[in-house]
This record gives C-alpha cells, structure tokens and sequence, in this order.
C-alpha cells in the first residue's frame, strides 16, 4: 500500500463538472489511494451536483473555476463538449499561465480540439469511460495529446483503473472503443433484458428471471475474464451434444445475434467519428 500512498501525495486533483461519471472515478480514485480526499477540488454550476460530489467523496466543490485551478496540477475535464473551450480558457486564466494535465472525458472531442482550446504549457490526455465505472466495473480507454508525458499516462491510467480496466490506445481507434465499450452496456442490458423475457416466457417469475439473467451474464463476463480462456472455448465446455445448449445457440445463430452484435458495434463507431 506504500506505492499507493505516494501517489495520493503526489496528485491534486482538479475535477470540471461534478456530473456522475466525474464523481465516480473521484470517488474510486479516493477508494484505491491514488489521491486524498483533501487534495480534491471540483466545480460544477449545478447546486445538486456539486452536493452530490461532495456526498459521494468527501472532497469539496464550488462555483468558482478559480479555485479548481490554481490548487490543482491535474484537472479532469467532465463538462459538456460545448463547454470544453470555455471550461479551458477560464482555467487558462485561473492557473495564471501555469501547466497543468488535462483529462478529458468529453465525448467525441478531439485531441487536436482540446490542444487547440488549451493554454501553453497544458498537457491532454483523451479518455473513453464507461457508465460501469459508476460500480467500479468501468472499460476505459485513454490517448495521449502531443505534449502528455510519460507520468501523465501513468497517472491517468492510475485514475482510470481505480474504477476497473483502463487500455491506452491511439486516437485513432477511440471512435471504435466508443461503438465498443462506450456503447456496448447499453447492448448488454438489452441481453439482459431479453433474456429474461424468455424466461418469463417460459414460466418464471419477471422478478427471478431478470435476476437469473443479469447474474448470469455477470458470471460468464468473469469466466472470459479470470480463466483468460477463449469465449469459444468457454461455450463449448456447456454445450453437450444434442442438449439444450446447443439447441439455443442454433437459434441464436439462425436469427443472426453475432451477425447483429457486430453490425452494432459498427454502426456506433461510425456515429462517434460522424459526432467527433
């Protein structure tokens, strides 16, 4: 735990806009000691947010970017996209012309945008979370601006993996972790949903159902995850020659449920390019 406590002393964590996903990788980054409550400040003109912040972590928050900036090294970007320019030119002015890392978590803004919109001597990280985070089960993914340091990739992975699995990736493949892991809870719930209306449907009640089909899509997520093995692999091990598995999987692959999974990840990919 010694490494984790250097790192809380190291950070001081600005955070612009104290919506749902900010405030829960503050409160995840608190959590795993990668900073300290006391070293945290946001900002958020919305009175409910910014007592919703400081409920669920402990750190303060006001109106004021001033503050934000000049107690803070790091800043986590979470405003708007249309707020991104103004949120960094007021944070250019509050730091006084000092540098500060930037991680954004505007959805679709480009790293040349926020580089562009930036103060000298600012440092961009671009991030992709996803809405797990909020339970501390999040698929991030990360891209390095021009001027990010190798410190700086660290400690936005260390902020992105205190709310689960964080990847660095080029830019140029964020429009594709959008489709992937940005939209994909969205597809899962979907499963989940149906799934459960087919055991409704074959006599369960809707309350046992849908807890046997989101248990169970959890289970299977954590077998790809822990044994490491392939997903084909993991499906033969419970599909028995002329069995019920099998008969199931048929009629998946009958009305085309990969074909639709795949084609899905594709069309949200190229939404995110078209909104970027």
């Amino acid at each position: 735990m010694g490494g984790a406590g250097e790192h809380a002393s190291a950070m001081k964590l600005g955070v612009i806009g104290c919506g749902k996903m900010g405030t829960a990788l503050v409160a995840g980054a608190i959590r795993a000691g990668v900073v300290d409550a006391a070293d945290v400040v946001g900002c958020d003109p919305s009175a409910a947010a910014r007592e919703a912040f400081v409920a669920a972590t402990g750190a303060s928050a006001g109106v004021e970017m001033a503050r934000v900036a000049a107690e803070s090294d790091t800043l986590l970007l979470c405003t708007k996209p249309i707020h991104v320019r103004d949120a960094l030119r007021d944070a250019g002015v509050a730091a006084g012309g000092g540098g500060r890392l930037v991680i954004s978590l505007a959805a679709g803004v480009t790293l040349a945008t926020l580089e562009a919109a930036a103060p000298e001597g600012f440092r961009m990280v671009r991030t992709m979370p996803n809405t797990p985070a909020l339970v501390g089960r999040g698929a991030s993914a990360y891209a390095a601006g021009s001027r990010a340091t190798v410190d700086d990739l660290a400690a936005t992975r260390r902020l992105l993996e205190s709310v689960g699995l964080a990847i660095e990736v080029p830019e140029r493949l964020m429009d594709a972790v959008t489709g992937l892991s940005g939209s994909g809870p969205a597809y899962v719930y979907l499963m989940i949903e149906a799934m459960a209306d087919g055991g409704v449907q074959a006599g369960l009640p809707r309350a046992e159902a849908l807890k046997l089909a989101a248990q169970t899509v959890a289970g299977a997520a954590a077998m790809v995850i822990e044994t490491g093995e392939h997903p084909a692999v993991l499906k033969d091990m419970v599909t028995s020659p002329g069995g019920t598995t099998i008969a199931g999987l048929a009629e998946l692959e009958r009305l085309g449920l990969r074909a639709a999974l795949g084609s899905a990840v594709m069309a949200a990919t190229r939404r995110a390019g078209e909104l970027g």
